[in-house]
């Protein structure tokens, strides 16, 4: 099988993490701290305004609940995120709201954030898609001037940047991802960054249970006051690891490598499925910008879509279509006070987005191999299609 994605791990990682074994000392200590200070050096921002965290999941609703969103307070973010983003919202007593994006990047526009702005609005929380930043910096500026807080999900954009700025140091707070289907990968684990000292020594507060000072192990402890007072706030366990820390370690290192096989094959598949019928590749990055590659997608007809993915699995290459844009399956209004938005561009790209394997795994001919195979899947299926009456696939997308 041709993997959509696959972790690049080996001999340098495994030995990092004997090295944990050897020092017994499995928890957050100083590993943790030295992942975390080599994250913070390489987006150029202070070690102490990150936090490794035991996942990209808890790293969102950690970047959330700083927020202390109250009742009514609105989150604007895209429709196209997974439903983890919405919930960690709602799940802090706010209201997402979902805005549109554009048909081809799947990022959303300053204009598609403005259109559902409102007097309630607290905060921003925007994905970069498949690694790529979109409006980022108007969004960023656009925000400052409202006063409101910019989240950055920077899952897909690790070694993404505009102008040299790297993704996520653009707004107030950011959270990346460290899962299996991410660039850099310990098993699991994400980081939070906070721009803001107060708000950034919080994080780290709540994501310790609530405890300030670190002992020779690496665990979390109150001051010599401790047993007679209680801990400054309550929080959770939900920092990171020295085994996943070490392991992040040498991903970070490895991370040109990484980027720059990524990108080769992003460039092989923009060169050899361009101009092929029945088929859209991702448009050119804007000038200025530098993505990670983390993801790569085609669209294609819905009349053809599932076709093609199943022709593609047939000859042991996987893929997948997008999932389930929320604004149609995510949180919904019990108070009858918000209708459903209509987001035109999210649903016309969701309904023909497929995402083809990227990760630096695939060899030369494994790209041959999906390029020739999706070049004669769409083919065969639109002179199918074509053949069918009142089917106009071989003038859409």
């Amino acid at each position: 099988m041709i993997n959509l994605f696959q972790p690049q791990v080996g001999a340098e990682e495994l030995d990092a993490v004997a090295g944990v074994f050897h020092d017994r000392r499995l928890g957050n200590g100083r590993r943790t701290r030295a992942f975390e200070e080599a994250f913070a050096a390489h987006l150029g921002i202070p070690a102490d305004h990150v936090v490794f965290t035991s996942s990209g999941t808890t790293a969102l609703h950690l970047a959330v609940e700083t927020l202390d969103l109250r009742e009514g307070d609105e989150v604007v973010l895209p429709s196209i995120v997974l439903p983890a983003t919405a919930e960690a919202v709602a799940g802090r007593g706010g209201r997402p709201v979902f805005c549109d994006v554009d048909r081809r990047s799947l990022n959303p526009s300053l204009e598609d954030i403005e259109a559902v702005l409102t007097e309630r609005t607290r905060a921003v929380l925007l994905l970069h898609y498949g690694g790529r930043t979109g409006d980022v910096v108007r969004i960023a500026a656009r925000c400052r001037e409202l006063g409101v807080l910019l989240i950055e999900d920077g899952a897909c954009s690790v070694a993404s940047s505009v102008g040299g700025v790297p993704a996520g140091t653009f707004g107030d707070l950011a959270v990346w991802s460290f899962d299996p289907g991410r660039v850099i990968v310990t098993g699991d684990g994400g980081m939070v960054y906070a721009k803001d000292p107060e708000r950034a020594a919080r994080t780290r507060l709540l994501a310790q249970r609530g405890l300030v000072r670190a002992t020779s192990f690496g665990h979390a402890s109150v001051d010599s006051a401790a047993g007679r007072t209680p801990p400054p706030e309550y929080g959770r366990g939900i920092v990171g690891n020295d085994l996943t820390a070490a392991i992040g370690q040498v991903q970070l290192r490895r991370l040109p490598e990484m980027v720059e096989r990524r990108t080769r094959i992003a460039e092989r598949y923009d060169r050899e499925l361009a101009g092929t019928e029945g088929l859209l590749t991702p448009p050119p990055l804007p000038e200025g910008q530098e993505t990670t590659h983390c993801l790569y997608w085609v669209q294609l007809d819905p009349a053809i879509k599932d076709k093609v993915v199943g022709d593609l699995l047939a000859e042991e290459i996987d893929t997948t279509s997008h999932y389930a844009p929320l604004h149609r399956f995510g949180p919904q209004d019990t108070t009858g006070e918000h209708a459903p938005p209509r987001l035109p561009a999210c649903d016309w790209a969701v309904d023909r987005t497929v995402r083809l394997p990227l990760h630096p795994g695939l060899s030369d001919e494994d790209v041959a191999a999906v390029i020739g195979s999706l070049r004669r899947a769409v083919r065969t299926r639109l002179a199918e299609a074509g053949s069918e009456e009142g089917l106009t696939v071989k003038d859409t997308p």
